[in-house]
Formats: C-alpha cells, sequence, structure tokens
C-alpha cells in the first residue's frame, strides 16, 4: 500500500525549480516507492542500479540511461558515482532542459570517493522513515510554525489521549514494518541489520571487521538521545579513535545516525559543546540495544531517550519541509540545565523539553525557563509529553501533548 508522503511536494517543487533533484535517504524509507507511485514521478523513466544490467550500462555508457527521455529517475546511484560526472555535463548541454531526480541510500556529499557535487544544479532532499502523520494520512501539523511566530493553542484536553508510545519504537517506522505482525518486527530489524553490515557497507568502504562494527552500532544504539564522547565510545568498542570516527562517518552517510550539534550562539564556555548521538528511527536503535519485546522494553532505562529519538524524527520531517529548512540542535548548560531540541528558522527561536510522562509540573520548565532566561528572543518553549492536557505552565512555556507534534 502507498502512503502518501510529506516530502512529495517539496520534491514537485524543487524538480519545478532545478534541473537535478537528489533525495537521500536510508535503506527502505521508501524513496523507491516514492519515487514509482507519486506524480508526475510516476510517468518518469525510472533505472535502478540494483539491477545488474542497468549497473553495468551505467559503468560503460551511461548516457544511454536517459536516451531519448528528458524526465529521468536513476535509483541507488552511490553505486556507480562517476554518473554524478555524466549527468552533469547531460544538464549544460541540453541547457538544463532536462530534469533528473537521482535517489540513493547514502548522501552523496558525504562520501570520500563522489568528487562532483553538481554546485549550482542540484538541490538536495532527505527522506527519513514515516511519521504517524503519514501513517494517518493527515498534513502535517503547525504546532511548530505557529509555536515560532508566539501563537501557542488554548488550554483543553484532547478528546483521545496519545497512544503507548512503547509499541511505535519496538517496531519502528519503516513503511515495510507497517504491514507485519508484531511477532515479525525483531526478525525484520535482523535481516535489515545483515543486510546493511552484508551489503550496502561494503559497496561504500573496506570494513576490516564487521563484527567491530556492529559492536559499535550496538553502543552506539544505547547512547541515543544521550551526548556522544567518541573517545569513550572507542574506548568501549575496543576501536582505535580514527576507526571508531571512520565508522561513525559511514553511519552518517548512510543516513541511519545523526549528531544533533549544541546550540553555541553566544559561545559561552559555560555551554556543553558536544553533540547528541540520534538515530533516524529509533526502532533501530530499540532493537541494537537489545530490546526485542514490551516489557524489556518498559523498564529499559533508556525508554525516555528512544522517546526523545522519536520526537526528534518528526520535528526534523516537519521542520525539513519549511523553506528554508529549520536548523536543529540541543542546548546545555555546564550546570545541568539543558533543552533537548532548539529549532532555528532565520532569526527565530523556539526551545522544546520533551518527556515521556503523563504528566509533568512548573519544576519541568526549568531547562526552558532558564534557556529563554539566556536567549530572550527566543518565541518561548513547548513540554512535549505523554498526557492528553494542553496547559499553560509559563508566560511563553506551554506543556503539550505529543500526539499534537507528530499528527
Amino acid at each position: 500500500m502507498f502512503y502518501p508522503r510529506w516530502l512529495s511536494d517539496p520534491l514537485r517543487r524543487a524538480c519545478d525549480a532545478h534541473p537535478v533533484v537528489v533525495l537521500t535517504g536510508a535503506r527502505q524509507v521508501g524513496k523507491s516507492t516514492l519515487l514509482r507511485h507519486a506524480e508526475p514521478f510516476a510517468s518518469w523513466r525510472y533505472r535502478s542500479l540494483d539491477d545488474f544490467d542497468t549497473l553495468r550500462q551505467a559503468e560503460e555508457d551511461p548516457r544511454s540511461l536517459w536516451g531519448g527521455s528528458d524526465q529521468v529517475v536513476l535509483d541507488e546511484v552511490q553505486r556507480v558515482p562517476r554518473l554524478l560526472s555524466a549527468v552533469k555535463l547531460e544538464v549544460d548541454e541540453r541547457e538544463r532542459r532536462v530534469r533528473f531526480v537521482l535517489s540513493g541510500s547514502a548522501n552523496l556529499l558525504l562520501l570520500k570517493q563522489v568528487s562532483e557535487s553538481l554546485a549550482g544544479r542540484a538541490v538536495y532532499l532527505t527522506l527519513g522513515p514515516m511519521t504517524l502523520g503519514e501513517l494517518h494520512r493527515v498534513a502535517p501539523p503547525d504546532l511548530l510554525w505557529r509555536a515560532l511566530s508566539g501563537e501557542w493553542p488554548e488550554e483543553h484536553v484532547l478528546a483521545e489521549p496519545p497512544a503507548d508510545p512503547v509499541p511505535l519504537l519496538l517496531r519502528g517506522f519503516m513503511p515495510s514494518l507497517l504491514a507485519l505482525p508484531a511477532t515479525e518486527w525483531v526478525n525484520w530489524w535482523s535481516g535489515y541489520v545483515a543486510t546493511y553490515l552484508e551489503r550496502d557497507l561494503r559497496q561504500l568502504a573496506q570494513i576490516e571487521n564487521l563484527l567491530d562494527f556492529r559492536r559499535l552500532m550496538e553502543l552506539l544504539a544505547l547512547r541515543c538521545g544521550k551526548l556522544l564522547n567518541q573517545a569513550e565510545l572507542a574506548r568501549d568498542a575496543d576501536l582505535s579513535h580514527p576507526t571508531a570516527h571512520r565508522y561513525l562517518a559511514l553511519l552518517e552517510a548512510t543516513c541511519l545516525y545523526e549528531r544533533l550539534p549544541p546550540y553555541l550562539a553566544n559561545r559561552s564556555a559555560r555551554l556543553v559543546k558536544a553533540p547528541k548521538a540520534l538515530w533516524a528511527d529509533p526502532g533501530l536503535a530499540v532493537f541494537l540495544a537489545g530490546y526485542y519485546d514490551e516489557e524489556s522494553l518498559r523498564h529499559a532505562r533508556e525508554l525516555g531517550s528512544f522517546f526523545e529519538a522519536m520526537i526528534w524524527a518528526h520535528v526534523r520531517t516537519i521542520t525539513s519541509l519549511w523553506t528554508p529548512p529549520a536548523r536543529l540542535y540541543h542546548w546545555r548548560e555546564r550546570s545541568g540545565d539543558e533543552v533537548d531540541l532548539v529549532v532555528e528558522h532565520g532569526r527565530r527561536l523556539l526551545g522544546i523539553e520533551i518527556k515521556m510522562a503523563p504528566r509533568v509540573s512548573y519544576e519541568e520548565t526549568q531547562g526552558l525557563r532558564r534557556f529563554l532566561e539566556a536567549h530572550p528572543q527566543a518565541s518561548g518553549g513547548l513540554l512535549v509529553y505523554g498526557g492528553s492536557e494542553v496547559r499553560r505552565l509559563g508566560e511563553r512555556i506551554v506543556a503539550v501533548p505529543w500526539s499534537m507534534l507528530t499528527g
């Protein structure tokens, strides 16, 4: 079943304005499905380099892939990086009358073997795992946009409380998982990780020991939503610092993992400058951390961090639809006061604190209040939590149920 994706409209607008659009995202997030079912791309010529015959054609005669057509989708282009040079030449020779969508399971800008960035010709978009709003077939919520403008929701109680997040975290948000029974989620993730390690990685880099790489992934999963100390991670994984750094770069390049940078607008020495470690799909982090059933996950000390990663993933998707996309950070002082997410769009700032608990109090706004004191230009703060009531907890701080943010 095809679920319309929120990125479809920005993708269409980008194709109207630019000769090349590069669509990246982790394997199985639905890139190929989107490009083969959403209009107008469904009627474009589609070629996938996962097909061995097409792969050979791309290596020997790349221009034959689009001969006779001026609207082309090329999928898994990271398998033949020099294909980008042929695309650049075609765009320049045909004076931009041709339109390409280049799709792949790796961020081309982060791959060392890719020397052609298509600067001035391409725009880059990223498709993440599905959001709950896309699953429910509703439009992206405007809560964040309105809050950035200082427009706060009125106090009220939702007609339906938010869903239990534990089954969602256990399953994850890859489209293929939606049709599977709960008994098959762990098997699916097991196959996903095995395919990633044994196939995708070997296409991108020479990995000396896949067991070492798997161990680093598992340790990184346990740090999901937490500050990343790369030296400590390397030590725990029994890897050299350069090797750990290279493995993290590969996880970033394949769109599975991101570093959430700190917000350092005033460059104060009192601020913690380490990034946070976050996984594109919290379900993958839950699996790698060794939680295979609801009971064990409910008692996991990392549960709150996994929940935070789920909210971050939705915020990232929603704010990536804006023009231009917002920038996301975290904020933390050495005193311990922190804000889980900071949304920056132009000169506008919004702080977001995330709590899984069904009830919250004024005391839990300490981090947001401290952030607003340090950044009085910010519009305010949202305390996203697991309850069903919208509550004012300050002049510019509002507690909102997490379901209002996910759609």
